[in-house]
């Protein structure tokens, strides 16, 4: 066993309470004695409840390799858990007790309360729980390992589903680390079977995102419940925004993620006009944030999940998710955003998921490191990932069918791009094919002097996005486009005569359909900036109270 070295910032991630803080949680739960050598929750449980060391020693483990590794330690006055505790997740670590003595044991329900209802233990705990995912995050857990080739498309989207949803895991590549072959003889895996999943001991052979957030608890199949005051489909900042509002201010909230958390917006390496941060942050952390501010107040997620279709019922609106379950609300808020469209260019399918990229995260980042990069698109997105790319060692080329990259990229970005000669731009080019045997090698594009072979590892597209709204077809008004029509943008001919029986027209951000709202980019006429879906996502929550108290 090796134990981890104290942190620079252990004062975060091992708090210890003082005395009244004790008193409220000792007044929610229970005393218990517990003995050495005994386990108060292992790695692989679906659930656990929250516990206060008031004497004793408790280490915190993780099992790799057949041994157990020491994560941390605690003592009297300091509590255990971490971000799984919010989010029901399966337990990624063991906590043992080392020297026997008295702990609290506090109902994860209880738990919830506390943090929803006093905020200077609720941000003791809460920045606690932060810290603590980040170490394991950092490597601390391996707990969960995906064993896949990083040429498999159903490897990098297991990966980027983890990834993106800041879930601890370790990748093992077979292609590379001789240590895969012991492990999948050790749990009876064949090299066709791949990729695995192996966690706690379960092994998941070739699972999608889907069945993996299934087994991980992500879904709404661990939720007790499926009657809702407020659903909201999709999470990025629009629906994120929505979720904080809605449950912090009482309404029962479900929200409803097609992919992982964060929408396009989480993908962004770097967003420095978002207000409120001079330095800048990125999407996944800025969405990460929302997302267990949104938890805080008791609102719940399943992921990845698709609504699919939306029926009236006995007086409710009810949601019907791709896997056929029913979930019944009160009023709807979609946020479901938009989907990359995808090149026109000969061989892309082939490439997909193995050299061609919607997102630039820092997985993606790292498997074309130091080779050649080719960035399609003139918006900010793609600004935003050239440089970020550009910084991890990757020469970068920004091809774009326009004349000018001002037309539609801020000029911060612009700047930035010009000033940095890891970066070239070829404009009035259009991207013709791609060419590789296993994986990308290059791409031809056509330019007005004729057609140039480009050396390309990896070619990431942010060519504009088309609304996520096929499953509102024949519910709600969409424009020309395909984008949600709300209030001042519904004419008479788009409304039915429920609304001569309501007797009003559609509040702010409510749609053709009475109780149904839309928000952030999926809306038509909105603004597509992370900001202004913040403020279309909160303000949208008035007008559900308001819709809330004519139908009620």
């Amino acid at each position: 066993m090796s134990y981890r070295p104290p942190l620079a910032d252990d004062s975060v991630a091992s708090p210890t309470l003082d005395d009244s803080e004790l008193a409220i949680l000792g007044a929610l739960g229970t005393r218990q004695s517990v003995a050495a050598g005994e386990y108060l929750y292992r790695e692989g449980d679906t659930t656990y409840d929250f516990y206060v060391i008031l004497s004793g020693t408790v280490e915190i483990v993780v099992r790799s390799d057949g041994e157990e590794r020491i994560v941390a330690r605690h003592g009297p006055g300091r509590f255990l858990g971490e971000l799984n505790l919010l989010t029901g997740q399966r337990v990624y670590l063991s906590a043992r007790v080392t020297q026997p003595g008295e702990v609290i044991v506090v109902p994860r329900a209880a738990l919830q309360h506390v943090i929803a209802t006093n905020p200077g233990l609720s941000d003791t705990i809460l920045a606690a729980f932060l810290v603590r995912r980040s170490i394991l995050l950092s490597g601390a857990s391996g707990a969960i390992r995906v064993v896949g080739s990083r040429f498999s498309p159903e490897s990098l989207r297991i990966r980027e589903f983890l990834a993106r949803n800041r879930i601890p895991h370790e990748w093992l590549d077979p292609d590379r680390d001789a240590a895969v072959d012991r492990l999948l003889r050790e749990f009876s895996v064949t090299p066709g079977e791949l990729p695995v999943v192996i966690a706690s001991g379960s092994v998941l052979r070739r699972p999608t995102p889907g069945g993996l957030a299934e087994y991980l608890g992500l879904t709404i199949n661990s939720l007790p419940e499926r009657c809702f005051d407020l659903v909201v489909v999709g999470a990025g900042p629009a629906g994120l925004a929505a979720a904080v509002y809605g449950a912090s201010e009482g309404l029962r909230t479900l929200v409803v993620e097609m992919a992982v958390v964060g929408g396009q917006a989480g993908t962004s390496s770097l967003i420095e006009n978002y207000l409120g941060f001079p330095t800048g942050i990125s999407g996944g952390d800025l969405t990460q944030r929302a997302f267990v501010q949104a938890e805080k107040f008791g609102a719940h997620l399943t992921s990845p999940c698709l609504a699919s279709s939306l029926r009236e019922e006995a007086g409710h609106l009810v949601v019907r998710l791709s896997d056929g379950t029913d979930v019944a609300c009160r009023a709807v808020i979609v946020a479901s955003g938009v989907r990359y469209r995808r090149l026109d260019a000969t061989r892309l399918a082939d490439f997909e998921g193995n050299g061609v990229y919607y997102a630039a995260t820092e997985m993606e980042a790292r498997l074309c490191a130091g080779s050649p990069v080719v960035v399609a698109g003139g918006g900010n997105s793609a600004g935003q990932a050239a440089l970020f790319l550009a910084a991890a060692g990757s020469p970068i080329t920004i091809v774009i069918r326009g004349h000018d990259l001002n037309a539609s990229m801020s000029r911060y970005l612009v700047d930035r791009i010009e000033a940095d000669a890891r970066i070239n731009v070829r404009t009035n080019t259009k991207i013709a094919s791609l060419e590789g045997d296993q994986t990308l090698t290059s791409i031809r594009v056509t330019t007005v002097g004729g057609d140039v072979v480009l050396p390309c590892s990896a070619l990431f597209s942010f060519i504009g996005a088309d609304p996520a709204t096929d499953w509102l077809t024949g519910c709600a008004a969409l424009d020309e486009h395909g984008f949600v029509l709300t209030d001042r943008s519904l004419g008479e001919e788009h409304l039915d005569e429920r609304w001569e029986a309501l007797g009003r027209r559609p509040l702010p951000f409510e749609t053709s359909y009475p109780g149904l709202f839309a928000v952030g980019d999926v809306r038509a006429g909105s603004i597509k900036r992370v900001a202004a879906a913040v403020g279309e996502g909160s303000a949208s929550v008035r007008s559900v109270h308001e819709y809330l108290a004519f139908a009620h």
